[in-house]
This record gives structure tokens, C-alpha cells and sequence, in this order.
């Protein structure tokens, strides 16, 4: 396999700083980590984005995520392995990324769900994170980024 182009991010540097400062903003909504991991899994999952599904699963991994539950976070709905709140956050996550599947984008019950588990700030944090993936996960389809090829690193904050 081999990429259209380099990364848009890699070519214009100040996306780069862009896109990790929204990442780090969202580790400051109160949600936790490994959270945030899972809903950039599942978006990426959707997306079809190899090179995100490869980098957040290891990335994931590296956190001390069971291979458990990495395997079932596509079935997320059938697995005993998710607490209510990450359920929650998996549901906004599909929910967001899949906004043109539906005629009600954002259910009511999704997002009250949603609030049950996490406040304004946490609800701000899990949607710049699905935002931020499906950003992600755009470049890398459209231009082909190569699964494995991108060293697994924790991105820097702006």
C-alpha cells in the first residue's frame, strides 16, 4: 500500500499544532483517558481508518487496556465489558460520527444518556474528541495513510 500524499497535517505544520491542541483540551473535560480512547476507537472503526484503529488500539494497549475489551468495542452493545459511562460515551461517539445516517442525528435519548454520566464540561470534551477523530480520520482515508507507518506517540500539546 501507499499514500496519495503526506498527511495534510504533515505539510502545513500549524494544522498540526491545531488539531493537537484540540486533543489536549480534551483531556482537561474531566473524562477519563481511556474514555476518550475508546470513542476515538469506535469513530475510527466507523470511519474506516486504518491508521487510527491501529494507533489507538496500541495506544490503548500501552494504558493497560485488556485485549477484551479492545476486541469488543465494535460489538460495544452486546459485550458485559463497558461500564454505563463509557456505553454513554460509545453511543454519543456512533451518534456524532454517523450524523447523515439518520433523520435525528443526536437522539434525545443518546444524549440524555449522555448527560447522566458527564457534565458540561465532560459532554464538551467527548464531542471535541469525536469531532477531532472524525477529523483524523478524514485526512488519513482521503489521502491514504498507511496503517503502521506513523510511530505511536501521545501527541504533543500547542
Amino acid at each position: 500500500m501507499e499514500s496519495r500524499m503526506k498527511s495534510p497535517v504533515m505539510i502545513i505544520p500549524a494544522a498540526m499544532q491545531a488539531m493537537y491542541a484540540l486533543h489536549a483540551a480534551t483531556q482537561k473535560g474531566g473524562v477519563p483517558s481511556r474514555t476518550l480512547g475508546l470513542a476515538e476507537l469506535r469513530a475510527s472503526q466507523i470511519n474506516g481508518c486504518s491508521v487510527c484503529i491501529d494507533m489507538h488500539a496500541k495506544m490503548l494497549k500501552k494504558t493497560g487496556e485488556t485485549d477484551d475489551r479492545l476486541f469488543a468495542v465494535a460489538a460495544w452493545r452486546d459485550a458485559p465489558y463497558f461500564t454505563d459511562a463509557e456505553r454513554a460515551a460509545l453511543a454519543l461517539t456512533e451518534a456524532v460520527t454517523r450524523i447523515s445516517d439518520r433523520e435525528n442525528p443526536v437522539p434525545d435519548e443518546v444524549w440524555k444518556e449522555a448527560t447522566r454520566h458527564y457534565d458540561e464540561a465532560g459532554l464538551s470534551a467527548l464531542l471535541i474528541g469525536i469531532v477531532t477523530i472524525n477529523a483524523w480520520n478524514r485526512f488519513n482515508v482521503a489521502t491514504r495513510q498507511v496503517a503502521g507507518q506513523i510511530p505511536v506517540a501521545a501527541p504533543q500539546t500547542a
